[in-house]
């Protein structure tokens, strides 16, 4: 990809082939998503530190914001009978997130309605919900049946003791709450997000992989680490050669939708005179996403470049894994990165095959450590029985993610992720500055979550 005219971007100059020009060189029809550019510009202002390590910031998306929004808790696949049930703790609160004998799903506030004991401690299939501590039970509704020495709680008879619920939603296979009432319903939430993943069924995939450790950084810092692409030319520089790193478009939609994408099978601008030959070696042995992870006989044919190559690698592979047409399928969507945001916490690659899935949770009420939960969405032919979820793999802090065979590729460079963040929340406890500076355009998806986040904890 060589140097070309300057082309005007939203919000910044780039001297080289766009993702937008990449698209022109397709032979099939591009659909309308990927030709949308929305990025206004959100101002250069910088952040403070504070919102980063501050216990009372912290504290304010405790209370206006966690409790306001739609977060994702579960695949469905998780709950798939009645009585499976997955339990999701964030920050002090903790529900319960079950599937009903009618095959709905409810969430419970995991709190016994006698003494207060969880009701459930972990994830698991159960018939009925029963207090470990006394033994006062609901059923699966959430229906209040009973508990021991009945003659000593008269004064509850007319008492609704129906286990609280929260408000519940589905989108492409994943569950998600709400703890507001009154909060707008899920779909219109998500603005764009529905209809552009119309092409990718999300509920029809099965979880092949899930990974969860703690990571020694607050939430958003984990976050913010997959929301640009140019921290490639430092932090990842193994997969410079097939990552068009600089070239990536950056989009906003909304409150609560943001984008990346970022072409592959392309070199870096930041680098010069790379072959076909490399760009094809490298993403098949480092990129994790491909259909083939080893280039062990691969011959590049003459006269077609690496970007159509493994275009048409993983089309012919994709189609093959599925049992599914992919005939109008984009090289864009068959091998490039993809990834969309759903405020505050949810991130979720486009793709044929291995959607991942990244997820940054509070880790209790501690601003200075998340749980960082990575999940990879795997298709199975059709007409095919749909294979078990996946486990979840919890590893300890000091275990690094490339110990999980099951991430492949991808687990050193979520360790080269992971060496950056601590030293990032560290950095900001000791900053002088006392602010952080963001790039107006590679940067604003950043810039477009925290203004997102003050009209929550702005909020009364």
């Amino acid at each position: 990809m060589n140097k070309a005219e300057k082309k005007q971007g939203d919000g910044g100059r780039f001297e080289g082939t766009t993702f937008q020009d990449l698209l022109d060189l397709e032979n099939v029809e591009v659909p309308e998503y990927l030709r949308i550019k929305s990025n206004p510009h959100l101002g250069d202002e910088d952040l403070s530190v504070d919102r980063y390590i501050s216990q009372e910031f912290f504290d304010r998306e405790r209370d206006h914001m966690w409790s306001r929004v739609w977060q994702m808790v579960c695949r469905e696949e998780d709950i798939a009978e009645p009585g499976d049930h997955h339990v999701y703790n964030i920050i002090d609160s903790s529900v319960i997130v079950t599937r009903t004998p009618s095959g709905s799903i409810k969430g419970y506030i995991n709190s016994c309605l006698h003494r207060g004991r969880c009701l459930r401690d972990e994830s698991g299939t159960v018939n009925e919900f029963r207090c470990p501590f006394h033994g006062a039970t609901w059923n699966l509704d959430g229906e209040f049946q009973g508990i021991p020495c009945q003659w000593d709680f008269e004064h509850l008879a007319d008492r609704d003791m129906s286990l609280p619920e929260v408000k519940t939603g589905t989108w492409g296979g994943f569950v998600f709450i709400n703890f507001d009432h009154d909060c707008e319903p899920l779909e219109s939430y998500m603005d764009v997000m529905p209809d552009h993943f119309s092409r990718f069924p999300l509920q029809d995939y099965f979880k092949g992989v899930h990974v969860q450790r703690v990571m020694n950084c607050n939430w958003k810092v984990g976050a913010e680490a997959f929301m640009e692409s140019w921290h490639t030319v430092e932090t990842h520089k193994q997969i410079l050669t097939f990552t068009g790193d600089e070239n990536s478009q950056y989009d906003t939609f909304g409150d609560n939708v943001s984008r990346s994408v970022t072409p592959m099978a392309v070199h870096s601008p930041h680098l010069e005179n790379i072959s076909d030959e490399a760009i094809i070696r490298d993403i098949l042995k480092l990129s994790g996403r491909m259909a083939l992870d080893s280039d062990e006989g691969v011959e590049m044919p003459d006269g077609i470049s690496a970007r159509r190559y493994v275009a048409d690698m993983n089309r012919e592979l994709f189609e093959e894994a599925s049992g599914q047409d992919l005939s109008d399928a984009t090289m864009a969507e068959l091998e490039d990165a993809i990834l969309y945001s759903l405020f505050p916490n949810f991130q979720v690659w486009i793709g044929y095959n291995g959607n991942i899935v990244y997820r940054f949770l509070p880790n209790g009420n501690d601003p200075h450590s998340c749980i960082f939960d990575v999940m990879i969405l795997l298709r199975y032919p059709e007409g095919s029985q749909r294979p078990d979820p996946a486990a979840c793999i919890t590893l300890p802090v000091e275990e690094p993610f490339s110990s999980v065979p099951e991430l492949g590729a991808l687990g050193p460079v979520f360790d080269q992720d992971d060496a950056n963040l601590p030293a990032v929340q560290r950095g900001m406890r000791t900053s002088r500055k006392g602010a952080v500076s963001l790039a107006s355009y590679q940067e604003s998806r950043i810039r477009h979550l925290h203004a997102t986040l003050d009209k929550y904890v702005d909020s009364p």
